[in-house]
């Protein structure tokens, strides 16, 4: 399978099995299946609250010498609750708790939002903390100390705009190694890729077939990314599925990409599209969709007494 490469020379499998928004009872066994089939990257973060089975889908193929755990690249990520310098190595903390492991390769800053610790999903004002509060910095700063401390391989954020990434940049220490960020034909990032590429960022896809699964009522009307005729075209033309050919576009463009299944017969089939060679006039096709839509919007991080606005969020 192609990689990505850190500065360090460490790699990165370029796709790899999402677990948000796999439910409880069902993400145990995705993990075993997604490893059984042949990933060797599975991404989490402790606000899925299901670290503690997708340790246990690990501890299962590992059990069962399907994989070692050196063989498999594991990210997380520290939720807005736990920013504080003090906060943030007893987070890490209790996520390798879950997972059963000594460390993580990759522990990502989730949003650059913060919350009074213990908040799980902040609507008062006084449930937040803003910047002057705990400044990103501060956060940036406990995530180096992790990394020295050997929890994590590697350090980088998530949801972070070229303005918040430049800040941490400014500090002159380590730098974010990663940045991952909502990424599809319909919202291709094209110039917070360019910064991060020129800052030496790698970037990772989320939410790459279009959060397909987000169908509550306010997202009723959202444009379908599955079953656009320039995707469903070029699916055609290669004789595979959309959702193979949006996987294989976040790879064309050397981008980690992440998508979600808890279905055996559909994490196969989003593997296989590592094999799959998207050309210049699809690439271009896919370029010229016509449509710019962001699905997770982060106006639940914004909206009544948030001290937060979406310019902290987004370009």
């Amino acid at each position: 399978m192609q990689k990505v490469t850190f500065k360090n020379g460490d790699t990165m499998p370029i796709l790899g099995l999402g677990t948000w928004k796999s439910k409880p009872g069902e993400v145990r066994q995705a993990v075993y299946w997604a490893l059984e089939a042949g990933y060797r990257h599975i991404d989490c973060a402790a606000i899925y609250g299901n670290e503690k089975e997708v340790g246990e889908g690990l501890a299962d193929a590992i059990a069962d010498k399907i994989v070692t755990r050196s063989e498999v690249f594991i990210t997380s990520k520290l939720w807005n609750d736990s920013h504080r310098l003090e906060d943030v190595g007893p987070a890490l903390d209790k996520t390798l708790q879950d997972l059963g492991l000594d460390h993580l390769d990759l522990y990502l800053v989730h949003w650059p939002i913060a919350f009074k610790h213990g908040v799980g999903f902040a609507t008062l004002r006084e449930e937040f903390f803003t910047y002057k509060d705990v400044p990103l910095t501060q956060t940036w700063s406990a995530m180096q100390e992790q990394k020295a401390l050997g929890k994590t391989k590697h350090i980088g954020v998530s949801n972070f705009n070229s303005r918040k990434l430049q800040e941490l940049l400014d500090m002159g220490g380590e730098s974010p190694e990663m940045n991952q960020i909502e990424m599809h034909p319909f919202l291709p990032q094209d110039k917070l890729v360019q910064f991060c590429r020129e800052n030496h960022i790698l970037l990772t896809a989320y939410s790459p077939l279009g959060s397909p699964d987000s169908r509550a009522e306010k997202h009723k009307n959202d444009p379908k990314l599955l079953s656009n005729p320039v995707v469903k075209e070029i699916a055609k033309k290669h004789g595979v599925s959309e959702g193979q050919v949006l996987i294989a576009w976040s790879i064309a463009r050397n981008i980690v990409v992440i998508p979600k299944s808890v279905n055996q017969s559909r994490i196969t089939e989003n593997l296989k599209a590592t094999d799959i060679k998207l050309d210049n006039h699809d690439m271009m096709e896919l370029k010229d969709i016509g449509i710019s839509h962001r699905f997770v919007d982060g106006t639940f991080f914004t909206q009544g007494s948030s001290p937060y606005n979406l310019s902290d969020l987004w370009e």
